[in-house]
């Protein structure tokens, strides 16, 4: 070989000699990648400051989805409902909401608290993640944790539990309003003043509705017979009806006259309609002068046609027609009597002689 061929031959060697070296000491390509995902900025893989990072980072997690669930979950919570549950819920249920309420009634403060901790907890979060896995890697990892750890999963649990989870994490509460408190409660403050405090008590009307919905024909799995919806119900309309409302008019009254005589065919006339108490009036309907007691004709002989006015008629009530059904009721309590006479409402500046005949026996 000339010495051509052999300058040549010991080139074309020396540069596989160095292709060799070089592919043995380069990496290959897969293990370069996870060391490079795994390395963050200043901290290496497997170091004791790696491992604090990362157990720093999954602590901020579980603040974040504690404070996320318990937003949700205490904030859900009004103070009526925490009262209706120290009243009639279970021990278990009424030691709950004792420990919550007192939390509970500070709510904008409380809002403020666990928003601000939320908040803090996933803004840090990228930032320790960013010291241990690549920037791409740590962003891609911040979003999965705070949605999934911190937002879903936690929020589904206080949505089923919340009164449960709240009591169980109420100290926990109670020790982030005090490292909050410089801002939460000025903020706070401000939103008593801005906003104000909502009434969580229901109307008149609501609670009509809520009977309603908790009644077996409405189909929602509620207890109430129908006649229990209908006595509360009723119950309910009775400040805001008036005797005018209720009332039956005297036309449409079965009534007897004073002068009237008690003999088959009246008293069995009165057995018919089913009264336990018979209006009477003297001349005119409208003129009611008493009641006659139906229990009194026991002694009654019917042969002898004894006149109205002869048996016992007993005084009758007068209330005005604007009077709530509440109130005639309360009167009826007092035994007084179960039947009253509506009469016109006086105008204010009716003279007090003034005498309006009766609309109705009710």
């Amino acid at each position: 070989m000339s010495s051509a061929g052999r300058a040549r031959a010991a080139s074309l060697a020396a540069v596989a000699v160095r292709m060799v070296v070089g592919a043995a000491a380069r990496p290959a390509p897969s293990a370069a990648l996870m060391m490079a995902a795994v390395r963050g900025e200043d901290t290496e893989f497997g170091t004791a400051l790696w491992w604090a990072y990362a157990a720093f980072s999954a602590l901020l997690v579980l603040l974040a989805g504690i404070m996320s669930g318990l937003t949700l979950g205490l904030m859900s919570l009004g103070p009526v409902d925490l009262e209706i549950l120290m009243r009639s819920g279970t021990d278990a249920e009424k030691a709950q909401a004792a420990a919550i309420l007192p939390v509970v009634k500070k709510q904008h403060q409380l809002l403020v608290t666990l928003l601000l901790c939320n908040a803090c907890a996933m803004e840090a979060l990228p930032i320790f993640l960013d010291r241990i896995f690549n920037p791409v890697l740590a962003i891609i990892l911040s979003v999965t944790f705070v949605l999934a750890f911190g937002e879903v999963i936690p929020q589904a649990i206080c949505t089923r539990y919340g009164l449960a989870v709240g009591a169980s994490f109420v100290w926990l509460v109670r020790i982030v309003m005090v490292i909050a408190y410089p801002i939460a409660y000025p903020i706070g403050k401000l939103l008593d003043f801005a906003l104000g405090h909502e009434s969580a008590l229901f109307r008149r009307a609501q609670l009509k509705a809520l009977v309603s919905i908790h009644s077996k024909a409405a189909g929602k799995g509620g207890e109430l017979t129908h006649d229990e919806t209908t006595i509360i119900s009723g119950a309910l309309d009775l400040t805001e009806k008036t005797a005018e409302e209720a009332m039956t008019p005297i036309e449409s009254t079965f009534s007897l006259d004073v002068d009237s005589k008690l003999d088959w065919e009246t008293i069995g006339t009165i057995l018919a309609r089913g009264h336990s108490r018979v209006p009477v009036y003297s001349g005119n309907p409208r003129n009611v002068i008493g009641l006659l007691l139906v229990k009194s004709l026991l002694t009654v002989r019917a042969e002898i046609e004894t006149p109205v006015s002869a048996v016992s008629i007993r005084r009758i009530p007068r209330v005005p027609s604007d009077m709530p059904l509440y109130d005639i009721l309360n009167e009826f309590q007092k035994g007084g009597s179960h039947m009253a006479a509506v009469v016109k409402a006086k105008p204010k500046n009716a003279p007090p002689h003034d005498k309006t005949e009766p609309e109705h026996a009710g």
